[in-house]
């Protein structure tokens, strides 16, 4: 009897702690696209797979092809180890410098994945800030913006991207170290890249602006700026990740690219495109492996980044759920 007048410590149904934010993305429609996508799970583990061999790097690689001292040029031109001139470590072999082709490849991930991130980054924060600028203020800066963004469009991302490229290295000559040359990379990149994201922001803004909540941050005196950071920008991130996924892809061959052309990372830091770019050269007097797996590895991520932006772009488009 006295037990039951006592009060309960067992709180109500209705106070029950809210769901975490995994479970929250588990129980999601992108997520369960996810899983019900073979191929963009497996384009998903391959990617994380190159992710995580570029940062283990210095763990998996059995010499730092950066470091000249542990380069020997009796080791040059060694097979992988599989064949019959195999010889142990090399697995993938040797190139002419006597690099571990496996080490050489973990490590120039990490170049060309560097290069990439950050060109988007520097591409997207850009485009947007530009796109968020047309699109709510409009009038004579949304004309000015658009019309640069027409003329750029004229001329393909390559192009720009050597224009910018040689038109930095005539500045400082050789004077640039590798931290130099992949700051380079990265502006001329993301100077490339930065039309698409302006476009798209500016489409969407153009069509936010006009809804009842930003009249409302304005009528209570929120500052353009935060409007557009706070409110605006969020609803149009959507579009925003499909772009970024696939101009992920564009940005790091852009750099393979580059690089191939001996315009990107000199060959004592390479990245894939170096590895490739140096690989041509022996491909015809049989040292096949030197270009073949570098070559492979660049057109394995470009094929897994492109399979997960094909399958963000399904996944948030509302016509197709």
């Amino acid at each position: 009897m006295t037990d039951a007048l006592l009060p309960s410590h067992a709180p109500p149904a209705s106070t029950a702690p809210p769901s975490r934010w995994l479970g929250r993305v588990v129980d999601s429609d992108i997520f369960y696209s996810f899983r019900r996508s073979r191929l963009t799970m497996v384009a998903a583990a391959i990617t994380a797979a190159f992710f995580l061999l570029a940062i283990l790097a210095p763990v998996l690689a059995v010499q730092n092809p950066f470091d000249p001292a542990q380069l020997e040029l009796i080791n040059s031109r060694i097979a992988p180890l599989w064949t019959v001139d195999g010889q142990s470590p090399f697995l993938l072999g040797t190139d002419e410098q006597g690099r571990d082709v496996f080490s050489a490849i973990v490590y120039g991930l990490r170049v060309s994945l560097v290069v990439g991130i950050l060109g988007v980054l520097f591409a997207a924060v850009l485009g947007i800030g530009l796109g968020l600028i047309a699109g709510y203020f409009g009038g004579a800066i949304d004309g000015l913006i658009m019309r640069i963004a027409d003329v750029q469009l004229t001329f393909p991302p390559i192009l720009i991207a050597l224009l910018v490229n040689g038109v930095v290295k005539s500045v400082f000559g050789n004077h640039l170290d590798a931290l130099g040359t992949l700051a380079v990379l990265v502006f001329a990149i993301g100077l490339s890249f930065w039309v698409q994201y302006a476009r798209t922001v500016r489409g969407s803004v153009m069509v936010e602006k006009n809804k009842d909540y930003v009249a409302a941050a304005q009528l209570i005196g929120l500052p353009a700026r935060v409007i557009m950071v706070r409110h605006v920008l969020p609803n149009t991130m959507g579009p925003i990740l499909v772009i970024a996924t696939i101009n992920l892809a564009l940005a790091i061959i852009t750099e393979a690219t580059l690089s191939f052309l001996g315009s990107g990372m000199p060959d004592t830091v390479p990245s894939l495109g170096t590895l490739i770019r140096i690989g041509n050269n022996y491909l015809f007097s049989g040292e096949w492996w030197i270009v073949a797996f570098p070559g492979f590895s660049l057109a394995a991520l470009i094929l897994s980044i492109n399979l997960l932006g094909d399958w963000l772009r399904d996944a948030l488009n509302p016509k197709l759920r």
